[in-house]
């Protein structure tokens, strides 16, 4: 098993893969989006849950489950994804086998939006979870990473995840300078999900969790803004926003 496990705590995050094709969301958030708020959080009460991840290494589908709950709060009326679910995603994009935990391997970022945007991921009732678009942000541009949260209702970010906060009970801040055990443990995978001056407000092993941004930039590899359709949008057709869903999107494909 090549995820690594601390306390009830698996990361999962295999390295990022880069492909040439994929849109730099970060440029047209700026050139397309008003100017970003001081603070956006969308993650107040909203019931995050651990969705297996303290027993395998699915925290790239808990953190599309906590998008989902996220964007369904604030747009339409929240939807929860159950660990079983969870667990069915992984096993649809990565070859994973819930019932032995067989080929607990982790997820490629790319490879999950790719299968979300093309195939469709589980979710409940009869309809499949379509991602509307996705794009990379680098994740040192820490305005485009608050675009994206603020009027996207959240960003999907890789970290690499120090020993020091594997060691911090759930929920406790994640700041670089408060920890003496820097040694890499691995890749993660997180939804931000909100923001103020100092940080980024991020779902993890169920626990709604704060980084700093001088943190967050030092641990991140990768992040991406993403459009959703299905979830960000109330019955109106309207975000909780007010921007115009269609024009960002075309923007987007044109970029």
């Amino acid at each position: 098993m090549s995820a690594p496990f601390v306390g009830g705590r698996y990361l999962g995050k295999k390295d990022p893969k880069h492909d040439p094709r994929t849109y730099h969301l970060g440029r047209v958030l700026a050139v397309r989006l008003p100017a970003v708020p001081a603070e956006r959080d969308w993650s107040q009460n909203v019931p995050y849950q651990m969705w297996g991840n303290d027993r395998f290494g699915c925290c790239a589908f808990a953190a599309h489950a906590a998008l989902v709950a996220t964007w369904t709060k604030a747009a339409q009326g929240l939807v929860m994804l159950s660990t079983e679910t969870v667990l069915q995603n992984y096993a649809l994009v990565t070859g994973f086998v819930p019932a032995t935990g067989a080929n607990d391997d982790g997820t490629i970022l790319l490879d999950e939006l790719n299968a979300w945007r093309r195939e469709g991921l589980h979710r409940p009732g009869q309809t499949l979870d379509y991602l509307t678009a996705y794009g990379a942000i680098v994740p040192t541009e820490v305005q485009s990473i608050k675009r994206g949260i603020a009027f996207l209702g959240g960003v999907l970010a890789g970290v690499q995840v120090p020993q020091g906060f594997l060691d911090l009970p759930l929920g406790e801040a994640w700041d670089w300078d408060a920890i003496s055990d820097h040694t890499p443990a691995g890749g993660h995978a997180i939804a931000l999900v909100g923001y103020n001056p100092d940080g980024v407000f991020f779902n993890t092993w169920g626990a709604r969790t704060f980084m700093p941004w001088a943190t967050f930039t030092r641990i991140s590899d990768e992040a991406y803004g993403l459009l959703s359709r299905q979830n960000w949008l109330g019955v109106p057709g309207t975000a909780p926003t007010g921007e115009d869903f269609d024009a960002l999107l075309a923007e987007v494909r044109a970029a």
